[in-house]
């Protein structure tokens, strides 16, 4: 008897990795393009409190908003002609946000490009799973990490390309990168190879089981992590660089820097914490480890921001390490498929939800105290929320026990 082995990664489906590997670099940029240079668009557009938060909120809704509607749409169009929609969006918002006169074009530009995103984050599981059945672990971390290096890598280069160029070109550029990732799409679609095999179908929540979750405990204690998780990171993409300048004294460059500093954070997080999370009987030290180095990190940019600021920076980078621990424990806490497809429906639409809260209420507190401290404080309460959430999710007990249960 023979054994069967993985194809060759490239010949006969380089097209399709190349593509795959192209829109995972498109799916964060716009998250992290416009905060470090916030200085230099107000001159031109005045940003309010409310209007910046309101741009620091738009990611997590958009993502949860169009992902709810992806699956239906991939059943009667497949899924390569959503994935370039999808990428057409990305272009267009992107084009809009760098022509952008005045906060309301920048607000619609910004919601065009991440509904593209939310499209984008739904479809590559499902197209790596189409196009390589046989390598779905090494694509899924390729395209992960390069998702990872697509949030870091904007705070790094934004400042610089508005001080040479303007804000409109540092904003705007991110186009080109959607450009490129359309060439191969729009070449398989045009040769018909997507109809060499099937499309594998993008799942939807059984509503039966989605209804009974809300009495569930580890269902509402993953969604309190991932809530957590998403709020933190959301909040300090928009407003971590205008923090650092007026309190550390960094230059908007360096801000831009170590906003980078806090996203890189993800990509260790991405690699280790699934691997610990499925090997360790009782993952609930593990949080608390999380949580400890998220306080810290908190408190020393709260307390002490001038001082090791890039330490302070890391440590509450390592904040949103609960985001890969979540998405792990959806699988690890369920039985069945549709257990998992609807757990992960409901602690994604809930998470998202809860975390697009957190960089509107993070300005609004710096509006209405006229300082840092208060906002700090909230983002060092939601860490409470993960203390209860540990507790739970770090006995081994799983999903249908909780809606045999509720039934």
């Amino acid at each position: 008897m023979t054994t069967a082995t993985p194809s060759p990664l490239w010949p006969g489906r380089g097209l399709a990795l190349l593509g795959i590997i192209l829109v995972a670099a498109n799916l964060r940029n716009a998250v992290t393009a416009l905060s470090p240079i916030v200085a230099e668009i107000n001159v031109d557009i005045p940003l309010g409190v409310v209007a910046l938060g309101v741009l620091g909120m738009l990611p997590p809704v958009c993502f949860a908003v169009f992902g709810i509607f992806t699956p239906m749409i991939t059943r009667r169009h497949g899924l390569e002609l959503p994935l370039v929609l999808a990428l057409l969006a990305i272009l267009v918002g992107h084009f809009t946000r760098g022509s952008s006169g005045s906060i309301t074009m920048l607000i619609i530009g910004s919601v065009i490009a991440f509904a593209g995103l939310g499209v984008g984050n739904v479809l590559l599981p499902p197209l790596v799973k189409k196009y390589f059945p046989d390598r779905i672990g090494l694509v899924t971390s390729l395209y992960a990490t390069v998702m990872s290096l697509s949030t870091l890598v904007p705070p790094l280069i934004a400042v610089p390309v508005a001080d040479a160029a303007g804000w409109r070109i540092s904003l705007g550029m991110w186009m080109l990168l959607a450009l490129l990732a359309l060439v191969p799409w729009i070449t398989m679609l045009l040769r018909h190879r997507t109809e060499q095999s099937p499309s594998p179908v993008v799942d939807e929540a059984d509503a039966a089981i989605l209804g009974r979750l809300w009495r569930s405990s580890i269902a509402w204690a993953i969604a309190g992590v991932f809530a957590t998780s998403s709020l933190n990171a959301y909040a300090m993409f928009a407003w971590l660089p205008q923090l650092l300048v007026e309190t550390a004294g960094a230059t908007p460059g360096e801000a831009g820097t170590l906003l980078a500093v806090y996203a890189g954070m993800g990509i260790p997080c991405a690699l280790i914490i699934p691997i610990l999370t499925a090997r360790l009987k009782n993952i609930g030290p593990l949080v608390y480890v999380g949580v400890f180095a998220f306080v810290i990190g908190d408190l020393g940019l709260l307390l002490l921001p001038a001082t090791l600021t890039w330490l302070w920076v890391s440590l509450a980078g390592l904040g949103p390490m609960f985001f890969p621990l979540a998405l792990v424990l959806i699988n690890l806490r369920t039985r069945t498929h549709a257990g998992a497809v609807a757990l992960s429906s409901f602690v994604q639409g809930i998470g998202y939800t809860l975390g697009a809260l957190g960089p509107l209420v993070f300005g609004l507190l710096h509006e209405l105290s006229g300082g840092w401290t208060w906002p700090m404080v909230f983002l060092l309460v939601t860490a409470l929320v993960v203390l209860v959430a540990g507790a739970v999710i770090g006995r081994p007990h799983m999903l249908e026990d909780d809606l045999a249960r509720s039934r």
